[in-house]
């Protein structure tokens, strides 16, 4: 659902986090391979970290994640990792199922370094799977999410009302498009239909209070109208933030260094504001 660019084409003047960061290749609980990156960030250690679950079709090392990543790294700890199917991990995308399974890898991993308070901000697909996640590990566990920010995500699943959706449906459904999407767009794509169907990002929402929820929506995003982000805000019954950017497209390559900014400041205040209570 980040196959390209959507809406404008955010650029910035973040120089890409290189220098320190750490790899690593994570294993999920089914065994698939997922490689990983982390920058410590500016503050102290053990401060928060946000864990980047980017788009379908990206990857940790594609330009418009890395600036993302840059961004957040200004104000906190970063993980980035590539979702199965994508980059240099191992698998094929199942399109937003069992990459919860990389998202939990990705938040052991980032407890296991010494954070202990974990932001998931998630794109477009990661979006929803950023909901799924906190939806399904609550309480104390290793694995579970303290604030969530979902970017550009769904509401429901099985969309097809715009027209790069019914192309992205294509992408996935058809044996043709799943060779462009190899070839072409460097994401292998699991063949099957999900079974059982996952749980629904709306269906997701009421199950995830009270940890923290934003929502971020495009008001000109081309592939989910405004709809989505409502439907998402009214199932959170007053429990989450709604921020509706004017302009904005789609996802990681249409949200501009200031948007980015704000929601990493958002992240690093609900840990602030953890640590007080």
């Amino acid at each position: 659902m980040s196959s390209g660019p959507a809406g404008q084409d955010a650029r910035s003047s973040v120089q890409p986090i290189t220098a320190r960061s750490r790899r690593m290749i994570l294993r999920t609980r089914d065994g698939v391979p997922i490689e990983a990156a982390y920058d410590p960030g500016p503050g102290p250690a053990g401060g928060p970290v946000i864990v980047v679950a980017h788009g379908f079709t990206g990857d940790l090392e594609r330009p418009h994640v890395r600036r993302a990543a840059g961004v957040f790294a200004q104000g906190a700890a970063v993980v980035t990792f590539s979702f199965r199917g994508h980059g240099r991990s191992g698998g094929r995308s199942t399109v937003g199922d069992r990459e919860v399974l990389d998202l939990v890898a990705a938040v052991e991993w980032a407890r296991s370094l010494g954070h202990e308070q974990v932001v998931t901000v998630g794109f477009s697909m990661g979006g929803s799977v950023v909901l799924r996640h906190a939806a399904l590990h609550r309480g104390r566990t290793e694995a579970r999410s303290d604030a969530v920010v979902a970017v550009s995500a769904p509401a429901r699943w099985y969309y097809r009302g715009t027209a790069p959706m019914r192309r992205l449906h294509w992408l996935v459904t058809r044996p043709a498009g799943r060779l462009v999407g190899r070839f072409g767009l460097r994401t292998r794509i699991h063949p099957h239909e999900w079974d059982p169907v996952p749980l629904s990002p709306v269906e997701s929402v009421p199950l995830i209070a009270p940890t923290p929820l934003l929502i971020v929506h495009g008001d000109r995003d081309p592939y989910f109208p405004l709809d989505h982000p409502r439907m998402l805000g009214a199932a959170a019954s007053g429990g989450a933030e709604l921020w509706l950017e004017t302009g904005m497209g789609h996802a990681e390559h249409a949200a501009d260094d200031a948007l980015l900014a704000r929601i990493g400041d958002w992240a690093t205040a609900s840990w602030t504001t953890a640590t007080a209570e």
